[in-house]
């Protein structure tokens, strides 16, 4: 004889067609008045079982339900739609390229509520051999703040990926900087040119090119002054950067 499970404790039955065990637990009711409930599922019984008391757990520690059927793609589509507004539009388009190009072909079709952090650290670990440490990092901090906006709207209960780091990556592009021997062949090059006070400025401050080509005359502060409290040495007003913030 078959036991019938107690109130709260949800259903449990096998699905012919999908042939599977399909566990469904009461969420309450929705301001409309209509049910609300989680529906979890497992090729085997057991398996559909722990799904079940998962959920219900969850529902008793008055955790967000979640979408089962919400996954990576999703999550990661509709960060990039709204998580970067305000942002540079150079950096929308990097993070965009990155998404699309390795995190949604490896990830994308995965259930958000069923991804783990062995999941997230495998992908890291393949991309490792292609791309540097920097950009490992940018990736994984695009999956961590899109399930962070997921979580935001109770689409999924926790953020895995906060539980996983970014490997070293591969070596990133040989330095451009000048050797000692280059920058004093450069200056001697360029002396006696209208070019040489560019160059001087360049070396000696390090300051970026785009800076660099907006400074004029009255950004130059030679003399400095020493009766200032505290006293102000000669400095070089940079005030022009096409470079945005992350």
């Amino acid at each position: 004889m078959v036991t019938r499970r107690s109130r709260g404790e949800g259903s449990l039955f096998w699905h012919e067609k999908r042939q599977r065990w399909i566990g469904v637990v009461s969420q309450g009711y929705a301001p409309s008045g209509k049910r609300r409930t989680t529906w979890v599922s497992g090729r085997t019984k057991t398996e559909a079982k722990t799904k079940l008391r998962e959920a219900q757990r969850a529902r008793d520690a008055g955790l967000p339900a979640g979408r089962r059927d919400y996954t990576v793609r999703q999550a990661v589509e509709s960060w990039l739609e709204h998580g970067l507004a305000g942002r540079d539009r150079s950096t929308v388009t990097n993070r965009t390229i990155l998404a699309r190009r390795h995190l949604l072909p490896a990830l994308g079709s995965r259930r958000l509520a069923e991804l783990t952090a062995d999941e997230v650290d495998r992908w890291l670990a393949a991309e490792s051999g292609q791309l540097s440490t920097d950009t490992l990092a940018t990736l994984l901090s695009i999956l961590r703040q899109s399930i962070r906006r997921a979580q935001a709207r109770d689409l999924v209960q926790r953020n895995v990926a906060l539980l996983c780091e970014a490997p070293k990556g591969t070596g990133g592009r040989p330095s451009k900087s000048l050797s000692l021997e280059q920058a004093s062949q450069l200056l001697a090059a360029a002396e006696s040119t209208a070019m040489h006070a560019y160059v001087v400025v360049s070396l000696l401050t390090g300051a970026r090119t785009e800076e660099l080509r907006a400074l004029t005359w009255s950004h130059l502060d030679l003399d400095g002054d020493a009766n200032a409290i505290p006293p102000t040495p000669p400095s070089i007003q940079l005030w022009r950067s096409v470079r945005g913030n992350w």
